[in-house]
């Protein structure tokens, strides 16, 4: 064989081989492309829930979005110390200190129940809550999430004029809220809380049944672990009590292995929403000003699988 024969046979395998790599770079091109659209589909036919809009159940004094887990039982423990303005005689509220501590139960990823008891004018109360919507991404498209939490309240201090006729029913209130929260980002999330709290007795003739406020409240997370938190809530001028204030609340939420450990301060005494949403008299410009926290422990009854 000549030289040419080889130079000619080699010519013929350059030119196969730049025609099987430019189809191999076509067929790579096109299975890209293949990919990237397929699983931009998949994307689009799942729901994306958003998690973690708030840390914990509560904001400070009042509910957040977040449920509890199903099957899950929280012991939440909340603790005012008393105002700072008492002075130093009383280390500045240190030695006085009202409490509550409350159970609260998922039953179901939507709904979770609860009950608790207050030292702050001895009162128990109950509530539920369900989410009726859940901020997602994909397949649907919700920007917010939504829930409603109705609860009772009785308080049982000694009646101030036992000779009277006194009815169990003067001791009840009732409160409904709507809460709408949208998580913005990985650290900022807002919430909107209207809602209507009901004395079945209340103070003067002249004051209305049904207390109309609305709150606001937010988280910004500062650090990894480290969030500040607000809350705030208006009571309409024409459906509130005589002589009362706004409830206005700063705090940090801190999270510790798995846990949470909120420390606030608040113009509020009570921790339910009879008492420091309507029932509230502390002043921020007057120093009546509380040192809280609030603590919790979970207990799991869920069933293990094997």
């Amino acid at each position: 064989m000549s030289l040419r024969f080889f130079s000619e046979k080699r010519n013929y395998f350059l030119i196969l081989f730049c025609c099987v790599a430019g189809v191999s770079r076509a067929q790579d091109i096109d299975l890209d492309k293949m990919l990237e659209e397929e699983q931009k589909k998949e994307t689009q036919d799942k729901i994306h829930y958003t998690i973690a809009t708030f840390k914990t159940t509560r904001l400070i004094n009042g509910q957040s979005i977040e449920n509890t887990a199903p099957g899950i039982l929280d012991l939440k423990i909340q603790h005012r110390f008393g105002q700072l303005n008492a002075g130093l005689y009383e280390l500045f509220g240190l030695d006085n200190a009202s409490m509550r501590w409350g159970f609260d139960y998922g039953i179901s990823p939507r709904l979770t129940v609860g009950f608790g008891r207050s030292t702050y004018q001895k009162q128990y109360d109950g509530f539920f809550k369900y989410k009726i919507l859940r901020q997602s991404t994909g397949k649907t498209n919700m920007p917010v999430s939504m829930s409603l939490v109705g609860s009772a309240m009785v308080q049982t201090l000694k009646w101030t004029d036992p000779a009277r006729e006194n009815y169990f029913s003067s001791r009840l209130y009732y409160a409904y809220q709507l809460l709408v929260a949208r998580k913005f980002s990985e650290n900022t999330s807002l919430q909107l809380m209207p809602t209507v709290v009901h004395h079945n007795l209340v103070p003067l003739a002249s004051d209305p049944n049904d207390i109309i406020a609305i709150g606001v409240g937010g988280r910004q997370k500062i650090t990894k672990r480290v969030s500040v938190n607000f809350e705030y809530y208006y009571q309409l001028p024409q459906f509130k009590l005589s002589n009362t204030t706004n409830s206005l609340s700063f705090g940090f939420d801190i999270e510790t292995g798995g846990h949470v450990f909120q420390l606030h301060v608040t113009n509020s005494p009570g921790m339910t929403e009879r008492t420091f949403i309507s029932e509230n008299f502390g002043r921020w410009d007057k120093g009546d000003i509380l040192f809280g926290f609030n603590i919790s422990r979970v207990f799991s009854f869920k069933k293990r699988r094997k």
